[in-house]
């Protein structure tokens, strides 16, 4: 029967929903296609999640079915969801809700197991016309919702947990805004209208530039477009947990980026494309960041140091010192590939001025401690993280 809506959540699957209410799954891979479920009421809408792992389907009856590829984890219910008063024909997968309209001009975002969380009411607003369309975000942080001549933006905000509509944007003579697509990093949105037209719009909240070397376009909340004014580069410094992005700088001759949310730290190496996102409290901006390593953060924080590899978002590791020259702290992280040897991250640092503690950062272990009658001022591992050079306030050497 016929396809009535279509959506490409992940590489090689496309979802597409059936007049008949069957909602298929098309593998590009083998040129095959199999029924994922089935209804009794006409396919009138699909999205999937930020993750693409999900799908969403609304039905000319109202209902909203989910299904998951991979729930991640969640624990969240397959199967239907909620029952909307109207075919949900605007359906969006945000982050933290679900998003639908329709004919009744109201806009009703769900929770996970479907309760109401809000909704916006237009039905006495003569101007208003049925909603037709809906697009999340790449970040699930927005969604733009299309009706008649108008796009209806809610943008989510985290510190009160809310939908806040946004400024709508109206053009006469646009008529049925029918399609909406966004560009994937959050930048742009596109519309398609009833007439045939594309209309492309530039979704940034503000832009700035950064020493006139870096053009920063915030896009959301929790999600900035870092631009090299010079080699027209590109970064995404983007909350995957949807903070608020509170404080960022571009450091270590203008290779690292360093921001701030309530909760977390984002690290971000500009020239490999690596961003960790690790968990973090507030230490009233104390912390010191030594960026002489290119494959570690070293953060040291009332008397503690702590070691963040560029592309993970856990710490690699976390030691009590009070000595915070890079030059008395050595990270080796899978410097040179040795057979049998997976992964190979060593860490020597001193416990007190004159005793060197090394460590295994796979295993979280102390492979040994070396203990010197001088004071030491500067200590240095071999690639492998099997041989250690140092050096005391005499000038002489050891290994």
């Amino acid at each position: 029967s016929a396809v009535t809506c279509l959506s490409w959540p992940a590489e090689n699957i496309i979802v597409f929903g059936l007049a008949e209410g069957k909602v298929r799954l098309a593998n590009t891979k083998n040129n095959k296609s199999s029924t994922i479920y089935g209804t009794d009421s006409y396919v009138v809408s699909l999205t999937s999640n930020v993750s693409g792992k999900g799908i969403l389907s609304g039905h000319a009856d109202g209902t909203i079915v989910r299904f998951f590829f991979d729930d991640e984890g969640s624990g969240e219910s397959q199967g239907k969801l909620v029952m909307h008063p109207c075919p949900p024909y605007a359906l969006a997968w945000a982050s933290n809700s679900i998003v639908a309209a329709g004919c009744d001009k109201k806009i009703v975002a769900y929770g996970k197991e479907g309760n109401v969380i809000q909704t916006f009411d237009y039905s006495r607003d003569a101007s208003e016309k049925e909603f037709t369309t809906a697009a999340a975000s790449p970040s699930g942080q927005s969604v733009v919702i299309g009706s008649y001549d108008r796009l209806r933006v809610l943008n989510w905000s985290p510190r009160r947990s809310a939908w806040e509509e946004g400024k709508p944007k109206e053009i006469a003579h646009l008529y049925t805004i029918t399609a909406l697509a966004w560009k994937r990093d959050g930048s742009r949105i596109c519309a398609g209208t009833l007439c045939g037209g594309v209309e492309q719009f530039d979704c940034c909240l503000r832009r700035s530039i950064y020493k006139n070397k870096f053009e920063m376009t915030y896009v959301g909340p929790s999600q900035v477009i870092v631009k090299n004014l010079s080699t027209g580069s590109r970064v995404v410094l983007k909350s995957q947990y949807g903070y608020e992005i509170d404080e960022w700088k571009i450091v270590g001759e203008d290779r690292y980026l360093v921001a701030h949310t309530s909760d977390t730290l984002l690290l971000g190496d500009i020239n490999s494309n690596k961003l960790s996102e690790v968990a973090w409290q507030g230490s009233g901006g104390n912390e010191k960041f030594f960026f002489d390593n290119e494959n570690v953060c070293m953060i040291f924080n009332a008397g503690e140091l702590t070691l963040v590899e560029y592309g993970s978002n856990d710490i690699l590791g976390s030691v009590r010192t009070e000595f915070m020259n890079p030059h008395l702290v050595s990270v080796r992280i899978n410097e040179r590939r040795q057979r049998g040897v997976e992964e190979n991250k060593r860490l020597a640092y001193l416990i007190d001025i004159k005793t060197i503690a090394t460590v295994d950062l796979v295993g979280g272990y102390n492979t040994g401690t070396i203990s010197h009658d001088s004071k030491i001022d500067w200590l240095e591992l071999n690639e492998t993280g099997h041989k250690l050079l140092f050096r005391d306030k005499k000038m002489r050497v050891r290994q």
